[in-house]
């Protein structure tokens, strides 16, 4: 089978490897759609993600698709099934586990970051990560369960109250899921920060009330701003967000810097205003939740997809920013 396999920094190759047969415990999915990641780019460029990926590893954290094959001792699914993957498998007995908080788990398995993932094929994941997809949600958008689980977790820790005012800093796609998600948490207004004019007009359209270039936002009086969620992983974007937080607020860094990145923070700034920064980790116990809010069709996952392409465009769409600029990209493994 074809599998996009990970050699080290921007050496990524489309290879032909054994497709595996599942275990005990185990079934095998036939991958129909896997979305590109802001941690596959990192990976792939020489950076650690959430974990550090081993050489020799296929790539890819988002995906769906059809169960195939199952292994002795399997009940949660059954060959025909749709499903979507929870990519980070838990071990369930350290004390990160045992304590409620398994998204530090010292033995986790990240499925597309540590072993095999999405970008081939076909993958054998534990039963314990597969979640039924129901019918009204195609691939492409059961694809996204993942990324909305990791946005659900931020949102969580935000502690977004009813009538509050959130601004959102970059309006690529997570951050028009993240815009979406304050909306349904009860934000009352909602301001998006964007460069790119139609990456604006698509944060209207997702229920912004108020959208701004950043060179704008030193001539404009914003209204006092309860919540500021930033998603674009820069430290310049970051100091922006800590910037118009209005007093005792919270600041989300969400997006993913690069690791060896600093960030200078007047201590005494946050004294006077009293802000709260925050930081938020994988997904840990929201990926049902994302796939029911897909599933009751509250959430828009699609329209922020620029386009869907065959595993052999995976290497040049990772080696090219441009490509990835225009939305979020959606492999289709079956092609």
């Amino acid at each position: 089978m074809k599998a996009a396999v990970f050699y080290g920094k921007k050496d990524l190759r489309i290879e032909d490897i054994p497709m595996p047969a599942p275990r005990a415990g185990e079934v095998l999915v036939k991958v129909r759609a896997c979305g590109i990641c802001g941690t596959d780019v990192h990976i792939f460029n020489g950076d650690e993600g959430a974990a550090k990926t081993p050489a020799g590893t296929a790539l890819g954290h988002e995906f769906a698709g059809e169960v195939v094959g199952v292994g002795e001792g399997v009940t949660r699914a059954a060959v025909g099934d749709r499903v979507c993957v929870d990519p980070n498998k838990l071990c369930g007995n350290c004390d990160y586990c045992l304590g409620g908080i398994g998204h530090y788990c010292e033995h986790m398995t990240g499925i597309g970051t540590t072993v095999n993932g999405g970008f081939e094929e076909y993958v054998s994941v534990p039963e314990s990560q597969v979640y039924r997809v129901p019918d009204n949600v195609t691939y492409g958008q059961a694809a996204m369960t993942e990324p909305v689980s990791c946005c659900l977790h931020g949102i969580d820790l935000c502690g977004i109250k009813p009538g509050q005012t959130v601004a959102v800093i970059g309006c690529g796609m997570i951050g028009l899921l993240m815009l979406q998600l304050a909306r349904l948490s009860g934000a009352a207004k909602l301001i998006a920060v964007e460069p790119v004019a139609v990456k604006r007009e698509q944060a209207l359209k997702l229920g912004a009330d108020l959208v701004l270039d950043p060179a704008e936002l030193s001539s404009v009086t914003l209204p006092r701003i309860d919540c500021v969620i930033e998603c674009v992983g820069r430290v310049e974007t970051m100091k922006t967000a800590v910037s118009i937080a209005g007093n005792c607020s919270t600041v989300m860094l969400f997006g993913l810097t690069a690791p060896s990145d600093t960030m200078e923070i007047r201590p005494f700034d946050l004294f006077k205003r009293e802000i709260t920064i925050k930081a938020s980790f994988i997904n840990p116990y929201t990926f049902g939740r994302a796939l029911a809010l897909i599933g009751s069709g509250k959430l828009d996952v699609s329209s922020m997809v620029a386009y869907r392409e065959p595993l052999s465009e995976l290497p040049a769409i990772l080696a090219d920013p441009a490509r990835r600029r225009e939305g979020k990209v959606i492999i289709e493994c079956d092609r």
